[in-house]
């Protein structure tokens, strides 16, 4: 089922969802009779130095946004007491309907700096407008869904789920989050409105406040497993090892009735009090219910726990997951790189522009990433190429509406043919080799030449 139908309660198209700058634009250009097609590129220039890829994400928002962004007559009434707008212009802006082309590379697919993931071919008015909402969405997407990535390797093949709703910044983040981190491959989340929205698992039992509202920690087992048969029972309210105990006690207590599925430790040293539950629920038959822990993980945590050999099933990552706190922004740009059929760029130190409209070719060999080529997007190249059509005329194609589900299994396949030295949680000793085309080079450094000339 495409992502969102029939679950969603519609689209955001805030027009107004905009930097003021891109509006004042807009009107300059329309007074200049400027209305050619542009090609705007969204790539990030640079990794943090605790990244060594990113998993793209995103791009299903920002293909509902195109489709459905208007100017309302609320919003036009803003702008027209705020000063600085024509009549012309705001009726332009009450007609306004994107009517481009949009190229992207598919969610879940692995990329690197300066490599677009997302083009938008449009008139250069329509193009301008969209920044704002395009960089919101695919950056922080993108951010959480390259964190979650890399809590699922780290996980080792073990369940991770998304506890981060409570700490992210904000709602839609809180969504976006639980979304990416499914895309990532992590089991589900414990937010049920993203359950619903996006149709992915959720998880959750109890909280320790359920069980200091009993008057004693059996009570509140025996009374929850009474509700629920086969839930998960946090046992670290008072004494961990004691909580387990109680565990053991309610399975001799219930006999073939007992169904619990596993414990959840949410404090102090998890492996070892992994190893400790585990001996004592195999002690006592127990060997079918599981241990699942949470309690400040990240990626570096969960691969000390995996590394050790802890007994640990499945984790719980929260904060650290919902504001990827090493790594919480990416160098995202935005950037016009054609108009009116001319290859066009900016020369700032540290921040030149490839010109033209581009494609990314990316070879793999024996089953593994070997190296991308950023080339011009009509030039032939050697590999696949990445950035695909996805929009035509302001529609939606084929390939822009693919289910979460199929974002997931194409994310799986490209963690997968990532090579160790980058899947690594560790900085790599080397970039991975994204080259130039010859082509684009020189198409660089002729505008550059000419830059030179009429300065």
């Amino acid at each position: 089922m495409p992502e969102g139908a029939a679950t969603h309660p519609g689209p955001f198209a805030e027009a107004l969802f905009t930097d003021l700058y891109e509006l004042t634009m807009a009107q300059a250009y329309a007074a200049e009779a400027m209305d050619e097609v542009a090609v705007f590129e969204l790539f990030f220039r640079k990794l943090p130095a605790q990244r060594n890829y990113v998993v793209a994400a995103g791009l299903a928002d920002v293909l509902d946004y195109l489709e459905h962004v208007r100017f309302s007559d609320d919003d036009l009434a803003y702008l027209r007491g705020h000063g600085g707008f024509t009549d012309a212009f705001l009726e332009r802006l009450r007609r306004l309907r994107f009517t481009g082309d949009v190229h992207a590379v598919p969610e879940g697919t692995v990329v690197f700096p300066n490599e677009p993931v997302v083009q938008i071919v449009a008139p250069i008015i329509e193009a301008q407008l969209v920044e704002t909402y395009l960089l919101n969405q695919v950056h922080f997407q993108s951010v959480a869904a390259t964190k979650a990535a890399r809590c699922v390797l780290a996980a080792a093949g073990r369940t991770v789920v998304d506890f981060g709703s409570r700490r992210a910044h904000g709602i839609d983040a809180a969504l976006k989050v639980a979304r990416t981190s499914y895309i990532a491959g992590a089991a589900g989340t414990s937010n049920v409105l993203a359950g619903k929205r996006y149709t992915i698992p959720i998880f959750g039992t109890m909280a320790h406040s359920y069980v200091q509202a009993h008057a004693d920690e059996a009570a509140a087992f025996a009374a929850f497993a009474r509700l629920y048969p086969d839930t998960t029972l946090l046992v670290d309210t008072y004494d961990t090892l004691a909580g387990v105990d109680r565990v053991i006690d309610l399975a001799r207590t219930l006999g073939d009735a007992f169904a619990i599925r596993a414990i959840r430790l949410d404090s102090g040293d998890l492996g070892a009090l992994a190893a400790a539950a585990r001996q004592r629920l195999d002690r006592a038959g127990l060997t079918r219910v599981k241990i699942f822990a949470s309690s400040g993980l990240d990626e570096h945590e969960m691969q000390r726990l995996v590394a050790a050999k802890a007994p640990i099933d499945g984790f719980g990552v929260g904060t650290k997951l919902a504001v990827s706190r090493d790594a919480p922004d990416l160098d995202f740009a935005y950037k016009l790189v054609a108009y009116a059929g001319r290859p066009r760029t900016k020369l700032s130190a540290q921040k030149v522009i490839y010109p033209g409209q581009k494609q990314v070719f990316r070879r793999v060999r024996d089953g593994r990433m070997a190296g991308d080529v950023l080339g011009l997007h009509d030039e032939p190249g050697e590999g696949e190429p990445l950035l695909e059509p996805v929009m035509r005329s302001g529609r939606r194609l084929v390939a822009g509406r693919v289910s979460l589900d199929a974002a997931r299994e194409h994310a799986g396949r490209e963690l997968a043919r990532l090579p160790d030295l980058w899947r690594s949680l560790a900085p790599a000793q080397r970039a991975y080799p994204v080259h130039t085309s010859r082509a684009l080079n020189e198409t660089l450094s002729t505008l550059t030449k000419q830059r030179q000339r009429a300065s």
